[in-house]
């Protein structure tokens, strides 16, 4: 039961920190644009509506457990991206808070590559995806 409880809890922080931040940038997509053009990429509107595209993708991931391996390591990398592109050490001389937030991003990349190997439990999840099925025949 514990364990159960555990893995539902992950997987509801896993899908709000991602809900939180597509809502975000839905309602303010200029900023988030903008955000990302400081950050020196181009396409910034296009690729910040990407974003949150991909961010709803990995809620729905997350809370129906469809894909959750696959979800969960394109998350961890989309995560460690995000800490090497707008929190890295260019940025850490000019705003120190920048390096607690680069850390931060690895403690979450660490819950989601735990999270990618471990799965999306047995309870409230579709057992679907391809790194799910290589793990499920496993003995």
């Amino acid at each position: 039961m514990g364990r159960t409880a555990a893995i539902l809890i992950a997987r509801l922080i896993f899908a709000g920190v991602f809900a939180m931040a597509a809502t975000f940038k839905f309602a303010g997509m200029a900023d988030t644009a903008a955000y990302i053009a400081a950050a020196g990429f181009p396409v910034s509107l296009l690729l910040a509506w990407l974003a949150a595209i991909f961010e709803v993708t990995l809620v729905l991931a997350f809370l129906s457990g469809a894909f959750f391996s696959e979800a969960a390591l394109l998350a961890a990398a989309y995560v460690i991206f995000l800490a090497l592109s707008f929190h890295g050490p260019s940025r850490w001389q000019a705003n120190q808070a920048e390096f607690g937030f680069f850390v931060d991003h690895f403690t979450f990349f660490a819950g989601l590559l735990y999270a990618a190997v471990h799965g999306p439990g047995d309870v409230l999840a579709i057992r679907r995806g391809l790194v799910g099925r290589v793990a499920e025949t496993r003995v």
